[in-house]
């Protein structure tokens, strides 16, 4: 299709509007949707309690700018500049996690349309979805980056299966801390007076079916009824995710007084309403946060939650509601005192010199300022590397340099210590303790007693093997004496039982004899006699 970059005859005007709501199950709300004059847009954060609404807000913030920049209406222009913006929220939400390790693995989707010069410019990336009613007929314009998707796709499984399929919630490709390609689809489309364009996440469109959005939309004139209605539709019917809804309408400029449509005031709803202060800031205007569910914790679907949680439903639906708020730009916060500066979610906001204010990664300027941030965070990163090695290494020196020293201490006094203990088979006396230290020895030889330990009695020989310790040579010497007394002692006493048990045997030995001589002399005898 040929693109034309002129203004159009008629030219178009948009109006909407946004309700996010946080559902009946999850914490918090990880969805983040912009409602504006120029640009719509819904992200579906992922990743933990802390990362999902970080991915999504940051998102926004990367899109926002194109609600107000100049680009003279050309189409080729915004939609390169929303491809860019979507991969430089792609590169912020990688910077970030890399820096702070708890947001690790966080990410979103984005669907995003921008309204120029008569046509439509859609970016996506994701499962989040945008629908168009043209002519009284639901148009689906994006197509879900998702397994289940690609399972459709391949003819693998059908309608009817893919809504309860166990991994309908696998995404393929998505903004953040993945190894998935982020470049998004980029689609241009003629605009018409009457269209209607519905951005929701999958909390909405995986429990409703495309013919109930459609009827809603068709018959629903009402921008905020419409989306109110599509959001506690889908907690009725029982999402358990986060549910947002963006409604849009193009209708003739002419016609927009007849209509009685004010000025809009951008919305910013979810997750990013929490930043209201920075998106001011990017599209140098007044931003508002969305209007809340009107159900709120009243509806049917909140109250049944609140019961399964153990908590009284009329309490929880009794809580004050916060009121909306609206942000100025930073121009306006300085006139009234208020000079913070806070975080635009990586994507610098820079003040040109004709005074406007951009975050257009495509302006040279910002484009400038986030490299010269990325070569500072780099340094910072360096710097906090070689610190970090300086620090490993004198710790790693001090431990060292502890150890050294409790061994060179232990040492010194193992050196003050003696024990008797066996040495190849004699007692000897022993400088040291009976131990060592890594494979150091603490003790050395001094003096062999010159008694052998086989010599000793079993309960002896165990303790020289043990060690038996003193505090002084002196005591060891005194010890090895007293053992080498008692050694004799006992070889003694063993000695004298010895020859004790010998005397016996040998007289009664000789007194077998001595019958024995006796016995043959007095036989001898007689017979001598009797021949004489």
């Amino acid at each position: 299709m040929t693109l034309t970059t002129s203004a159009a005859s008629q030219p178009l005007f948009l109006y909407s509007t946004t309700v996010s709501d946080v559902g009946t199950v999850r914490s918090n709300n990880q969805d983040s949707a912009f409602a504006g004059e120029r640009l719509i847009a819904i992200c579906d954060g992922m990743g933990g309690h802390a990362g999902g609404d970080t991915a999504s807000t940051i998102a926004i913030r990367s899109l926002a700018h194109i609600e107000r920049d100049n680009v003279q209406d050309d189409v080729k222009t915004v939609a390169h500049m929303m491809e860019t913006s979507v991969m430089a929220a792609h590169d912020a939400i990688v910077g970030k996690a890399k820096r702070e390790r708890r947001l690790a693995g966080m990410g979103t989707t984005v669907t995003a349309v921008a309204l120029v010069s008569g046509y439509w410019v859609l970016a996506h990336i994701g499962d989040s979805r945008a629908y168009l009613l043209h002519d009284g007929h639901l148009i689906r314009m994006t197509s879900d980056h998702s397994y289940v998707q690609h399972l459709l796709d391949t003819g693998r499984i059908s309608e009817s299966e893919a809504r309860n399929h166990p991994q309908r919630n696998v995404v393929m490709r998505v903004l953040g801390d993945f190894d998935i390609d982020p470049r998004p689809d980029i689609a241009v489309r003629k605009a018409h007076p009457a269209d209607r364009w519905l951005l929701c996440s999958d909390g909405l469109c995986g429990v409703l079916e495309d013919s109930t959005l459609q009827e809603v939309l068709a018959t629903c004139s009402d921008q905020e009824e419409c989306a109110q209605r599509l959001v506690s539709m889908a907690l009725r019917a029982g999402s358990t995710d986060n549910v947002t809804a963006v409604i849009a309408d193009a209708t003739l400029a002419l016609n927009a007084d007849a209509f009685d449509l004010p000025h809009q005031t951008p919305l910013v709803a979810g997750a990013a309403s929490a930043s209201l202060e920075p998106i001011a800031d990017i599209i140098n205007a007044p931003v508002a946060t969305a209007p809340l569910l009107r159900e709120g914790k009243q509806s049917p679907a909140a109250r049944a939650a609140a019961l399964r949680h153990g908590k009284n439903p009329d309490e929880t639906g009794n809580e004050p509601q916060p009121e909306q708020r609206v942000a100025q730009p930073s121009t306006v916060r300085e006139e009234t005192g208020d000079r913070t500066n806070p975080d635009t979610g990586e994507i610098p906001v820079v003040h040109k010199n004709d005074g406007r204010i951009s975050a257009d990664p495509n302006d040279p300027e910002v484009a400038k300022a986030i490299r010269n941030e990325q070569i500072q965070q780099r340094k910072t990163k360096r710097a906090h590397t070689k610190r970090n090695r300086t620090i490993g290494i004198i710790v790693t020196l001090l431990v060292l340099l502890g150890l050294a020293g409790a061994a060179f201490g232990t040492y010194r006094w193992s050196q003050t210590k003696y024990y008797l203990g066996n040495d190849n088979g004699s007692v000897t006396i022993f400088q040291g303790v009976p131990t060592s230290i890594f494979g150091l020895k603490l003790s050395h030889a001094i003096s062999a007693t010159g008694m052998k330990t086989s010599d000793l009695p079993p309960s002896w020989q165990e303790q020289l093997q043990q060690g038996i310790s003193f505090d002084s040579y002196s005591e060891a010497e005194n010890h090895t004496k007293l053992i080498e007394k008692q050694l004799k002692q006992q070889q003694a006493e063993s000695k004298k039982k010895s020859e004790g048990k010998s005397s016996p045997s040998a007289s009664s030995s000789a007194s077998p004899s001595a019958s024995a001589s006796a016995s043959s002399s007095a036989s001898s005898s007689p017979q001598g006699g009797d021949k004489s």
